[in-house]
């Protein structure tokens, strides 16, 4: 699989999930996106560590890492060999967990398919467990909303980051364009997956929430990600928007 074949799979999994963002007509459909975010977790074999080695064929290096333990993730921040999409590759660690929700969880990991943990398209199979029960997913979900997330939608993109500047307008005019679509910026938490740096203006829209049916035949509706805009503080910086992104203070060292 080359680079831009892996990123069309992962942008169209994105868009196949929310609709409603793949109809926006607010930019050009072939617009840059800045950085997608891709939730995980940290047991093989998707955890980060065994990830890496296949991004880095595909061209991707890793630049930074942070650590965020009241989230109970670890972020690898994975820069693109040209101006394209930047990866962040959110890792929740099941020992922030309490016991129950890890054994549920890591239970679920442990009914992965043979077939499902070969290859270098992890990150574009959707979930490769069976669907958790909803009693599963509720645990999980007040445990951390992160869990419950990838019980139910495996390791994939959660969501889209755009830079105001590379669409060209502000974030104030896309803000209301997005509001009048029916998308509303959220302060909430759990929605945005990680805390952000002063040094950008953030703002994070959570998609449609989806009906799915779960492991015993009964549907509920649950949020699956959504989109982002930032933009710059000081629109004189070199660095790309997704590298200011991250606080930091959180920022630790590469093994």
């Amino acid at each position: 699989m080359q680079r831009e074949e892996f990123l069309q799979q992962l942008w169209l999994d994105y868009i196949h999930r929310h609709p409603e963002v793949g109809m926006l007509r607010l930019w050009p459909t072939d617009a840059p996106t800045e950085y997608l975010t891709l939730l995980t977790l940290n047991l093989a074999p998707f955890a980060v560590e065994d990830l890496l080695p296949n991004m880095g064929h595909l061209g991707y290096r890793p630049v930074h890492r942070y650590a965020m333990a009241d989230r109970g993730l670890l972020v690898t921040l994975l820069a693109p060999p040209d101006n394209g999409a930047w990866l962040i590759l959110a890792e929740l660690q099941l020992g922030t967990l309490s016991r129950q929700p890890c054994d549920t969880l890591q239970q679920l990991v442990e009914q992965t398919h043979y077939r499902d943990t070969r290859g270098k398209n992890l990150l574009c199979r959707g979930r490769p467990w069976p669907m958790p029960s909803w009693d599963e997913y509720s645990l999980l979900h007040a445990a951390h909303p992160l869990a419950g997330w990838i019980s139910a939608m495996g390791p994939s993109v959660h969501h889209a980051g755009f830079d105001c500047a590379r669409l060209g307008q502000d974030i104030t005019t896309l803000d209301t364009a997005l509001t009048t679509r029916g998308f509303k910026a959220s302060e909430a938490l759990q929605h945005a997956v990680f805390p952000v740096s002063p040094l950008l203006e953030y703002r994070f829209y959570p998609a449609c929430s989806q009906r799915l049916p779960f492991a015993e035949g009964d549907e509920h509706r649950i949020p699956l990600g959504g989109l982002a805009l930032l933009q710059k503080h000081l629109s004189g910086d070199h660095e790309r928007a997704v590298e200011l992104l991250l606080p930091h203070h959180t920022r630790c060292e590469l093994p």
